[in-house]
């Protein structure tokens, strides 16, 4: 037998997996949130109506069928609440995006200039965080930011504030916490590219002159955006949904769109509209996702 012959099944095998990993874990779930949120709200097991039930027959499912309606994406369009709530989620995630970029983008170069050696200390350190449960981190942040926390502590004893500042139940809170949470996310991407870049690039720049912020600008900064584009989607995407930080740390007055879906579905048992609402989530999260891909389709053509 061939070494083409032995290995073409398991490649195709390997081709196969992740169309019947996107089929199981996303399509088929992603036609069940369709349906409820196409359905009305009831007070039955489960709460809402029409349920498709295929031992009633062909009329029953007919009858299924025509009882559908987008009432409910009528509903969150027109309401107030919601549209606040997406408007606040985009808000937070681009704010929150940007500080990541700017944070992270200096510790992944920082990273990516070490020694070999120290590289690998430096990526356990980034890791870390990640070994202890995300509950108690976030838990551990509430304690540091309270009234008589270690922060106020340490600004008091610095004479940096003469009273202790207010921070949980604020947006600063909130956005300590995200950026916390998601820095690794940033960092790991960008030092992915930038640890790759072919280090003659940058002296040759400088060679023919090129003082050191102009190197970085138009040689080092273009050559790392698929970093950039990979750590934004990384962290971008999950803090729109994002709903333990929100609800830990910041206030109640103004809710993301993560706490509204939370609400819909265990505190007013509203399952067609908590559904309706992540549907409208997805599509807009699809629209980042397309431009990068057209993004990297395009460069990936212009490297051919």
């Amino acid at each position: 037998m061939s070494s083409r012959r032995i290995f073409a099944r398991p490649a195709r095998f390997a081709a196969i997996a992740p169309y019947v990993w996107m089929v199981l874990f996303f399509l088929v779930p992603f036609a069940f949130v369709l349906k409820i949120s196409l359905s009305q709200t009831a007070i039955a097991q489960p709460p809402y109506e029409p349920v498709f039930e295929l031992a009633a027959g062909w009329e029953a499912l007919k009858a299924a069928f025509a009882a559908l309606s987008v009432d409910n994406f009528r509903l969150i369009a027109s309401d107030d609440i919601y549209v606040f709530a997406y408007v606040r989620s985009l808000t937070v995630a681009v704010t929150a995006t940007a500080l990541l970029l700017l944070i992270g983008y200096p510790i992944a170069y920082g990273m990516s200039r070490l020694p070999k050696s120290w590289q690998a200390v430096a990526m356990v350190l980034v890791i870390v965080p990640f070994w202890t449960s995300f509950l108690i981190r976030i838990y551990a942040w509430i304690n540091i930011l309270q009234h008589d926390g270690l922060l106020n502590r340490i600004l008091l004893a610095l004479h940096l504030v003469s009273q202790p500042v207010v921070w949980l139940s604020t947006d600063s809170a909130m956005y300590i916490g995200i950026v916390y949470s998601y820095l690794p996310f940033m960092i790991l991407p960008l030092y992915a590219t930038l640890a790759k870049m072919e280090p003659a690039l940058e002296e040759a720049a400088g060679d023919l002159g090129a003082p050191p912020w102009q190197v970085f600008w138009l040689v080092t900064f273009p050559l790392s955006l698929p970093g950039v584009g990979a750590g934004v989607l990384l962290c971008f995407i999950p803090i729109v949904g994002e709903f333990v930080i929100p609800d830990l740390l910041a206030g109640s007055n103004s809710l993301m769109i993560g706490q509204t879906l939370w609400l819909e579905f265990f505190t007013n048992k509203d399952w067609p509209v908590a559904s309706a609402a992540a549907i409208v989530l997805l599509v807009m999260l699809l629209v980042p996702l397309l431009l990068y891909e057209r993004l990297q389709k395009r460069q990936l053509e212009q490297g051919r």
